[in-house]
């Protein structure tokens, strides 16, 4: 019998699967690693995707994450924009931009990403990036597109309890109290039956507002007694002492 030498050869495809779901598994641990707050293992293992592929925008988007817990805006603001860079249709690193701009104070340039970002249907977390957006607008003092914003979160979540506050507290400060009403007393039910939900000193304040506006006192007093028991330092109840001055 006469022996042969068998050559076996990898498909560069192969190769190229091979090394994309090496640089995903880096990220996902990487991501793992930020979310129990041991960015130092998280750096590694991105480190290690960045070596397989320099261009990844998920693993340079993830970075930028342990570079913002390190104070390093300048690097992390780089990280982000190389990412989205390379791939601006990536969502989620487009929303962890936002997230850093929203941070450092930087709302204009916020609302611009989290725009952006709501417009991808297929972000499994749409909903929060409207809620993201909402809040930047707030930050502006752009009620009306806050409120926009916040509606659709909620619509989009099916009623989220944090969505249905957010939207409620815009209503209220624009003076729209029939409507703040209404998503309110949604928010009211869904407390009602789950034991879990507890009122915030936002929620309250918010209850205490449109209470007040049609005058049922005995529901002002009761959410007023109750944010003064549960958050007597907040700075709810003191908006709500400066409140009650007044006619």
């Amino acid at each position: 019998m006469l022996g042969g030498c068998v050559t076996t050869t990898t498909s560069p495809f192969a190769e190229d699967a091979n090394a994309e779901k090496a640089v995903s598994d880096y990220v996902r641990l990487g991501t793992a690693y930020i979310s129990q707050g041991n960015y130092e293992r998280a750096r590694e293992h991105l480190r290690r995707a960045l070596e397989i592929d320099p261009e990844s925008s998920e693993a340079l988007a993830t970075l930028g994450l342990v570079h913002q817990s390190d104070g390093e805006h300048a690097l992390a603001e780089q990280s982000y924009r190389q990412a989205l860079d390379n791939d601006p249709s990536y969502t989620r690193g487009r929303v962890y931009f936002g997230t850093f701009l929203y941070n450092q104070g930087r709302f204009d340039e916020a609302v611009s990403q989290f725009k952006r970002a709501s417009t991808d249907t297929d972000y499994n977390d749409r909903a929060s990036v409207f809620q993201s957006l909402g809040k930047s607008y707030e930050a502006l003092e752009q009620n009306a597109d806050a409120t926009s914003a916040y509606r659709r979160a909620v619509e989009i979540s099916r009623g989220n309890p944090q969505y249905l506050l957010s939207l409620s507290g815009a209503l209220v400060r624009m003076e729209q109290y029939s409507q703040a009403s209404r998503y309110y007393s949604r928010l009211r039910r869904m407390m009602a039956r789950n034991k879990n939900l507890r009122h915030s000193p936002e929620s309250l304040l918010t209850g205490i507002r449109i209470a007040r506006h049609f005058g049922n006192k005995d529901r002002e007093a009761s959410l007023a007694l109750l944010l003064e028991k549960e958050y007597p330092q907040s700075e709810e109840l003191k908006a709500y002492r400066q409140l009650a001055t007044k006619p």
